[in-house]
């Protein structure tokens, strides 16, 4: 029972839809607007982690065949067999999906409803169908799907989002190429061994670096943007402290452009994004 509860989080990504339910809720705690009870934040929560994790078991079951070529994912429940693509699957992503969607229209409006899907069909459909094997820029692209739960959550809010909350969006589109990018650098052979066009296979390590290193560099200027939108230093502190650590990281990624330290980028990727959630929802919730 435990190692078939191990495999269902897997196919669901669940660590992964946990994340994207806190950039909602962090979007829901930089816009401005009236008090939203618990209740709503804990339904945006699981609509975005229902949708996310249908986008997650989507992803796995187009992705099977891929995965099986990469170390890194040849041990995912579709490839070794634990469970059997089939209609069956599909049907059950989709129910998964129409609920969490189902649930933010009833509960948190169409706007946030709307994000919610688009959320969860930019990284199923145009990141897993269209992009990945296509393009270099699929992650780019495929990006927008963190962006629209941070939309999501501030359209519980107000449908119209306003500065704070676009800029945080814009942020979380900026963080994951680098991020995304670094690990693509650190387990390279499994996407060339895969045919996928991450980008450190098609312009090589030194030139992905000095990429990284670009976009990390805009992530950390547009992140502190919010403070001069009134979010406030606590905010400003914690962008500041992150986006830092993950700058200093790409820096040291471009002087050795190694697998060791591509992996020690995606980590402080890893840090800075905590530490803007954090700091989002610290100035939220602070006293004025």
């Amino acid at each position: 029972m435990t190692a078939f509860l191990g495999d269902i989080c897997s196919v669901l990504k669940l660590r992964i839809g946990a994340a994207i339910a806190l950039t909602a809720v962090a979007g829901l705690a930089v816009t401005p607007g009236p008090a939203v009870p618990a209740w709503k934040v804990v339904l945006l929560a699981a609509a975005v982690l229902a949708a996310s994790a249908s986008a997650g078991a989507f992803n796995q079951y187009i992705e099977r065949g891929t995965d099986a070529l990469m170390r890194r994912t040849r041990n995912r429940p579709f490839v070794r067999g634990a469970f059997r693509a089939g209609p069956l699957w599909i049907a059950a992503i989709a129910l998964l999906l129409l609920a969490g969607v189902g649930a933010a229209a009833a509960g948190l409006g169409l706007a946030a409803a709307l994000h919610v899907f688009l959320g969860a069909f930019f990284y199923g459909v145009v990141y897993t169908v269209w992009l990945k094997r296509r393009t270099v820029l699929n992650i780019v692209i495929g990006g927008l799907a963190g962006s629209f739960a941070v939309l999501a959550g501030a359209a519980t809010v107000d449908p119209i989002p306003g500065p704070v909350p676009l800029l945080f969006a814009l942020t979380l589109f900026l963080w994951t190429p680098p991020h995304f990018w670094s690990l693509a650098m650190g387990v390279e052979e499994d996407y060339a061994a895969a045919g996928v066009p991450m980008l450190p296979v098609v312009v090589g390590d030194a030139a992905a670096s000095w990429i990284i290193l670009g976009h990390t560099a805009a992530l950390v200027a547009v992140s502190l943007l919010p403070v001069f939108f009134g979010l406030g230093p606590l905010y400003g502190i914690a962008a500041a402290t992150g986006g830092g650590y993950f700058l200093w990281k790409s820096i040291a990624l471009v002087r050795a452009p190694t697998r060791k330290s591509a992996m020690a980028n995606f980590h402080a990727s890893l840090v800075q994004l905590s530490l803007l959630l954090a700091g989002a929802g610290a100035a939220a919730w602070s006293p004025p």
